[in-house]
């Protein structure tokens, strides 16, 4: 994917997972099923919580970027990113402390959704600022892949976000 597609899906996922939290009624918001992970607030405040470093991490300049993460050797497609996602889960990977939320109250729903829609928002214009060759240029780590490009990075945060959508609507059936 190119910078302006990367930019447009960043901005349709996310939009369609608020849409999703925004339909659920308030016991839905809430609901968490035996089986479940986490209710769909707590899904919300993980993707939150998710993308928030990302948004960060694009303020370093990138001389430190390459200073503290060196050069990618590879890039992958969306689809290997993804797939390296599902195995590092299938190996027992977990949300590290930081990206664990809390219990999330049905008061707390409108905020989540306006600080997500905030950060994604400031996430495009950061990406908007960036060369195609600096998406591949520069590193960021990610706690269960190991450090990754960029442009692999906002393919994972693509990934990501439809990936708790689904554990959502699955929560809720």
């Amino acid at each position: 994917m190119n910078k302006e597609s990367i930019k447009k899906e960043l901005s349709d996922k996310h939009n369609s997972f608020i849409e999703y939290i925004n339909s659920l009624s308030d016991n839905d918001f809430m609901y968490k099923s035996n089986s479940a992970k986490w209710s769909a607030g707590q899904q919300l405040q993980h993707i939150y919580l998710s993308v928030r470093p990302i948004n960060i991490a694009l303020l370093i300049p990138k001389f430190i970027l390459n200073f503290l993460f060196g050069k990618p050797h590879q890039n992958r497609t969306y689809d290997e990113l993804a797939l390296a996602y599902q195995k590092s889960l299938l190996n027992g990977g977990k949300a590290g402390p930081q990206f664990i939320p809390n219990n999330v109250s049905i008061g707390k729903k409108n905020v989540l959704i306006s600080d997500l829609n905030k950060l994604i928002k400031s996430l495009n214009e950061k990406i908007e600022r960036l060369s195609e060759q600096d998406l591949d240029k520069y590193m960021l780590p990610h706690p269960l892949i190991g450090k990754i490009s960029i442009r692999e990075m906002l393919y994972f945060t693509i990934y990501h976000v439809q990936h708790h959508h689904k554990s959502v609507v699955e929560n809720i059936k």
